[in-house]
């Protein structure tokens, strides 16, 4: 977001040998995470993703973290951890590096896959520091030390932060899946030996805070989904992250074994897969997965696709394929399986996908009606779990909206952590760790940051109000011929309407008011168009929500006579 450079991370100053800790996204939201940390005036980056747009948000393509307390100190960024590699973690990387190209990326090889063809997009080439579960990495003033964690990525890691004034612990997103697909489960004793050490500052993924007892395990999807493969009788779509490894070996080994092909979707689902699979994490049965074009000439019963789109997104395959506009028509008796979560803002565009689905004979499965997802976040049993053997001195929820950041504070009081030492906190606020005591220090701005096409940061709220009363009232335009030496009407106004029901008894008594409005400053010394132009649209744009309930986006043009 383009504003003044500021030399420093918050308004007040960092005590002496303290280290702050300051969250730009996902505390208050799902996505956009991203916490800084500052030790000794160098920082270190943990995440830095996104925030998909809500129905509120027209136009918008994602949402990024804010960078403006970073403006002036991108030499004093000495890396970006990145602990998995979903979009909500890695996809604001993009747009930080085109401040700074070469601050080097630390993470596993799959995360560090993902984002090096993401930033091949954007023509930058990445400085990249591969590490694995165990490994430690000193970075400027930081250890680092990483944790084998389990999500519904594979590689995903938890870091251990060291620095005189303490030591941190950020699980990242995780969950406690005691079968998972890849035989990698959460580092238990790990987290128990960090305890032991001492945890000073527990940073604690919330998302699921709210859901008791555990999360199931992945495995315990298959026999719903091998159940779809068994009894549909055209083609499979299947609708999913493009970075959901796990579930796509899921999908993938289901229709093997019911004797189908398989073509991926879609730009991003083709590009991850490939990756996934020369990396070995994605075990494909030969002549499984053929091109799309090959797939078509094949029977129905012998078909399945593997696309994005499954939170509803306007441009995604699925969305498109629901509204008829993409070259894959489906038809009665196809099926649709969405194999993904449903993120909170979501809802309404998911549901219409359905309903259009539905309304063309489309057999829709999803997490309502079937067995058919499993979140990758810990609910309250495992992060109970994992405050009883972490034992920390204090704790910061992360990841999530409001609601589940207190719950997760609920759980961490529950096991005996102190009340005053949960500090449950907003994006942008500052907290600072001194001699073993960690507190709210100040705030930075932290605001969402909107990518518009090629546009980074110019959309204001005031574009996305004007936005929505296009959606909702549409658009008048009112041309005012004024004569400049008594600002009256030298002509009756005229209107133009754009997705507003035009009524000449509506427009007549609206101008009626206008010329009342003038009469009142007839003869006065007004130089300024503009505030003959505010007059005229507040005037008009009053009228109609009193007396018709419309709020329709007005604009207007004041032309001497």
């Amino acid at each position: 977001m383009p504003r003044s450079p500021r030399k420093s991370t918050s308004s007040t100053s960092l005590p002496s040998g303290g280290l702050r800790v300051t969250p730009l996204g996902g505390l208050g939201e799902v996505g956009r995470n991203m916490t800084v940390f500052e030790y000794e005036g160098k920082l270190l980056i943990v995440d830095c993703g996104v925030l998909f747009p809500e129905e509120h948000q027209p136009g918008i393509d994602v949402i990024l973290p804010d960078f403006t307390s970073l403006q002036g100190r991108w030499d004093d960024v000495v890396g970006i951890v990145l602990t998995h590699g979903h979009e909500d973690h890695i996809g604001g990387v993009p747009y930080l590096l085109k401040e700074r190209p070469d601050i080097p990326l630390i993470g596993s090889q799959l995360t560090l896959a993902f984002i090096s063809a993401k930033l091949t997009e954007h023509k930058i080439s990445p400085t990249t520091i591969h590490v694995e579960a165990e490994d430690k990495h000193q970075a400027g003033p930081f250890e680092l030390e990483f944790v084998a964690v389990n999500h519904s990525i594979p590689d995903g890691l938890a870091v251990a932060i060291r620095t005189p004034a303490g030591l941190i612990l950020h699980t990242g997103d995780f969950k406690m899946d005691q079968f998972p697909l890849d035989g990698r489960i959460t580092d238990l004793r790990h987290f128990a030996r960090l305890g032991e050490e001492g945890v000073d500052l527990f940073l604690t993924d919330s998302t699921n805070a709210e859901v008791p007892g555990f999360t199931i395990s992945e495995r315990d999807l298959t026999p719903a989904i091998d159940q779809v493969f068994a009894t549909a009788p055209k083609r499979i779509i299947v609708s999913s992250f493009a970075s959901h490894v796990h579930r796509i070996q899921q999908v993938l080994d289901s229709a093997h074994a019911a004797g189908r092909k398989v073509a991926f979707v879609g730009r991003s689902m083709v590009k991850n897969m490939g990756i996934a699979r020369e990396l070995e994490y994605l075990k494909i049965p030969r002549g499984l997965v053929v091109d799309f074009k090959k797939l078509q000439s094949m029977p129905d019963n012998k078909i399945t696709l593997i696309c994005t789109g499954s939170q509803g997104e306007p441009m995604a395959a699925l969305s498109r394929m629901a509204s008829g506009t993409h070259q894959i028509k489906l038809s009665a008796d196809d099926t649709v399986l969405m194999a993904s979560s449903l993120i909170p803002g979501n809802e309404n565009a998911i549901y219409g996908i359905i309903n259009k689905f539905t309304d063309l004979g489309v057999k829709v499965v999803h997490k309502g009606n079937a067995k058919v997802h499993v979140s990758g976040h810990a609910s309250a049993g495992e992060l109970v779990y994992c405050y009883n053997i972490v034992k920390p001195t204090h704790v910061m929820p992360v990841h999530g909206e409001s609601k589940h950041l207190h719950a997760n504070a609920e759980l961490a009081v529950k096991t005996g952590v102190d009340p005053k030492r949960v500090l449950v906190v907003k994006d942008g606020t500052t907290v600072d760790l001194v001699n073993g005591q960690a507190k709210v220090s100040g705030q930075v701005e932290a605001g969402l940051v909107y990518v518009d096409g090629h546009t980074v940061g110019k959309v204001t709220e005031e574009t996305l109000k004007e936005r929505t009363l296009l959606q909702e009232g549409g658009a008048i335009t009112i041309v005012a011929l004024v004569d400049p030496d008594s600002n009256q009407l030298a002509e009756p106004l005229e209107f133009v309407t754009k997705g507003f029901i035009q009524d000449k008894q509506i427009f007549h008594a609206a101008a009626e008011k206008v010329k009342t409005a003038l009469g009142k400053i007839a003869g006065q010394d007004i130089d300024d168009l503009d505030e003959l132009e505010k007059l005229i649209t507040d005037t008009v744009g009053r009228h109609l929500e009193r007396n018709y309930r419309r709020s329709p986006l007005i604009t207007t043009v004041v032309v001497d006579a």
